[in-house]
């Protein structure tokens, strides 16, 4: 009897967005993952044992929503070079795979790309494409919290 192999392959979401911020601030902002529950709607909680941007090397755990199932994640930051990228690679029982953030200076504000990049065993029909809507609307509301900041 043949054992069934399973189908992993690496797949792919990259985006971006001009946000009318400074680079520096966009920078700041997203690369602290204790609160991109602020602005992406899987990220339920992360703890990072610190406040501010993390350097490489630090390890942080956060908690997402995968389709109505609460997943911890395990991080370790590969890439910290402010202001102009951020890499965090991840491991969970769901998928594993990067985060990667390239910021760049444009016109008045800052051109941010965002790659996910994952490998997962779930046989999920609808995963991927939903996976690229909620990179989009997390992308439109960093967008909008960095380009309108509560009032102090």
């Amino acid at each position: 009897m043949r054992a069934v192999e399973q189908s992993v392959r690496l797949e792919r979401i990259s985006q971006e967005r001009f946000i009318q911020a400074p680079i520096h601030s966009v920078y700041d902002y997203a690369t602290q993952p204790d609160r991109w529950h602020e602005w992406h709607p899987t990220s339920l909680s992360a703890d990072t044992g610190t406040t501010g941007s993390l350097p490489a090397g630090a390890r942080f755990t956060e908690i997402i929503d995968l389709m109505g199932v609460c997943v911890p994640m395990s991080y370790r930051v590969q890439i910290a070079q402010r202001p102009g990228e951020f890499k965090a690679v991840f491991t969970s029982v769901a998928a594993d795979g990067s985060i990667h953030y390239v910021l760049q200076p444009f016109r008045d504000g800052t051109l941010f790309k965002r790659v996910l990049a994952y490998k997962t065993e779930l046989q999920l029909a609808t995963l991927h494409e939903r996976m690229v809507q909620l990179s989009a609307t997390a992308l439109d509301q960093l967008k909008h919290r960095l380009e309108n900041p509560p009032l102090v």
